[in-house]
């Protein structure tokens, strides 16, 4: 997991990148949570998720947003750290060229940042998104949602409620080709300190189904329901 350094628009962005030996693999983001509550690249949550998209064959990068750790900036509201998020992607597939599949994952600030990000960047086939802070973020810029991905709830959540969640991704689900995957872990609360494994789990379940599908001939793609887990 070599460290890496690399141009944003405040600053220099720290990040760790691991590169597939496989020159045409699919990539990954990984996007922290939120700078001021202690979010760097290395919460448990977002680096659980890098190491299975990793296992799982993909180049993949987790990095710090600006003022967090080594990377140059300070905290931006929000706006800045999309921008951030944006050049960590720049920086991926400026190394990647041959990658055509790619794949976004944020955690609470992150899933807020990472949704921003999806609606910016076409090229973007799926996403996870864990404890959305649908309360706190206003998240109807989703409209119409680029594509389909996995939405994940903590039942004991004070701080993303399920029932918000949950009413997002119903509102997501009225969309065009478009279905979330949700699964809520009715024991968790926002911290998931026993279902990070749990979280990564479905995160390659739905990564591996979401493949076949959009890798399929267009005649026989399905859409799989959305699933419901319980931890």
């Amino acid at each position: 997991m070599p460290e890496v350094m690399f141009a944003g628009p405040d600053g220099r962005l720290e990040g760790h990148y691991h590169h597939s030996e496989n020159p045409d693999a699919p990539l990954a983001l990984i996007i922290h949570p939120h700078p001021l509550h202690g979010g760097t690249m290395n919460n448990r949550i977002a680096y659980t998720m890098y190491r299975r998209f990793q296992t799982m064959g993909f180049s993949v990068l987790r990095y710090n947003s600006r003022g967090v750790g080594r990377s140059q900036g300070r905290y931006d509201g929000g706006i800045g750290e999309i921008s951030d998020a944006a050049a960590a992607l720049d920086w991926m597939q400026m190394i990647n060229p041959n990658s055509s599949e790619l794949w976004i994952a944020g955690y609470s600030f992150g899933a807020f940042v990472g949704m921003q990000l999806l609606m910016r960047r076409p090229e973007i086939r799926g996403w996870i998104s864990v404890a959305p802070p649908a309360d706190d973020y206003d998240f109807n810029f989703l409209a119409p949602c680029p594509c389909s991905g996995l939405m994940i709830a903590g039942g004991k959540d004070s701080m993303a409620p399920e029932p918000v969640i949950r009413k997002l991704v119903d509102k997501l689900n009225t969309q065009k080709n478009v279905t979330v995957d949700y699964r809520v872990f009715d024991n968790a609360d926002h911290i998931f300190s026993q279902q990070a494994e749990l979280i990564a789990d479905a995160l390659e379940d739905h990564v591996t189904t979401r493949q076949k599908n959009l890798f399929a001939p267009e005649e026989t793609l399905m859409i799989q329901p959305a699933a419901e887990a319980v931890g």
